[in-house]
């Protein structure tokens, strides 16, 4: 009887199959987590969620500039870079932006509890220190 003769020398095998697995939950990872890191939050303030339909169209000139965010919590304080402030120490901020970003907007970021009538105060207070857009953000 004659025995079938192998091959001394092999190639491994390598299952790729486990490599592709963690390097696709590190992909997933990262990419959650600079989803999640894209929005401005300011603490204390809970956005309104948005209206369904309602989309905004923003020109490419407002998006190369970077709004001036201000934030309202929930006690209608105003705050700037996470320290509360008031309207007359606001207005030379809003001002020099103005100057150095004439076509740039100003952003209020404004608690959802608050009721609209402070909310829609402020806006016109705002507008008429100089800013020239004056939006509200939403979720």
């Amino acid at each position: 009887m004659r025995t079938k003769r192998r091959p001394a020398s092999r190639i491994p095998e390598v299952n790729l199959v486990p490599m592709m697995d963690v390097l696709m939950t590190v992909l997933i990872f990262f990419v959650i987590i600079s989803m999640s890191l894209t929005g401005v939050s300011i603490n204390g303030v809970t956005l309104p969620k948005s209206v369904s339909g309602a989309d905004a169209k923003v020109t490419d000139k407002a998006e190369a500039v970077k709004p001036f965010t201000i934030g309202l919590d929930n006690q209608a304080n105003l705050v700037l870079e996470g320290k509360k402030t008031d309207l007359p120490a606001l207005s030379p901020a809003i001002k020099a932006y103005f100057q150095e970003n004439p076509d740039g907007s100003l952003l209020l970021k404004a608690d959802r509890d608050l009721p609209y009538d402070d909310i829609a105060a402020l806006l016109s207070e705002l507008r008429k220190t100089g800013g020239r857009r004056v939006a509200l953000a939403v979720e």
